[in-house]
């Protein structure tokens, strides 16, 4: 792994504004987020922060938060989010030197809403094919080596089949020393075997196991039954 530990500080004024009201922000300034696996998968609903915490961790390792890799910037100098100027790390012992050296520091950040563009602009041409497809190509061409891998709802364009791809490019990446943290609302990529998944929402953050997280039991029961669910949103 790259990294052990992320945590941030910031003044006791201040922590009334957003988004040092959210209560994973909170924990995060209270005691950090420890990593204990290869890779850590971020879960909760919309607005629990999950989305804001891996923005802020890519920001504080020098990935830019439109999107794309250490070595690249966006165009527009876009500044970093109050959380991610103050992110810092604890190195886990086989990441040291890169997180000491700036200029060592490999990885990239992947948000659903930008992927493409982001890719593009580094020179990769998805040559004509689907915006899922081209997701597959991206981690096939450009996910490979050790560094750590930020991804935002990366299943946003991709199938079941093509899902089920991505868990296997990623058990390959973290294989070749990488280090994934990814937020998803997916209860197929969040299965992968040694997976560490962190539950974000109004208590914080805990961790669980893939059985009794809220999302998995949701699919289970809709799937089962979708009309106990339709019934109270369709008239």
């Amino acid at each position: 792994m790259i990294v052990e530990r992320v945590y941030a500080h910031v003044p006791s004024h201040d922590r009334d504004d957003w988004p040092w009201h959210l209560p994973c922000v909170r924990e995060l300034l209270a005691g950090g987020l420890r990593f204990t696996a290869p890779v850590t998968f971020l879960v909760g609903e919309n607005g629990s922060g999950k989305s804001t915490l891996v923005e802020a961790l890519a920001e504080g390792f020098g990935l830019d938060s439109y999107g794309g890799s250490h070595s690249w910037r966006y165009a527009s100098a876009r500044e970093k989010s109050a959380l991610g100027e103050r992110i810092r790390f604890d190195a886990a012992p086989a990441g040291r030197r890169m997180l000491g050296s700036w200029s060592a520091r490999t990885g990239f950040f992947l948000r659903a809403e930008t992927a493409l563009d982001a890719l593009d602009r580094e020179g990769f041409a998805p040559g004509g094919r689907s915006h899922g497809e081209g997701f597959l190509a991206a981690f096939r061409e450009k996910f490979f080596q050790p560094g750590l891998y930020v991804l935002d709802e990366p299943e946003a364009a991709l199938s079941f089949a093509s899902c089920l791809e991505l868990v296997g490019h990623l058990d390959q990446l973290v294989r070749n020393g990488g280090q994934v943290v990814c937020a998803t609302h997916s209860p197929l990529l969040t299965a992968l075997p040694g997976a560490d998944i962190v539950e974000v929402g109004d208590h914080g953050m805990r961790r669980l196991a893939w059985a009794e997280l809220a999302l998995v039991d949701h699919w289970r029961r809709y799937l089962d039954d979708p009309r106990s669910y339709l019934r109270h949103v369709l008239e």
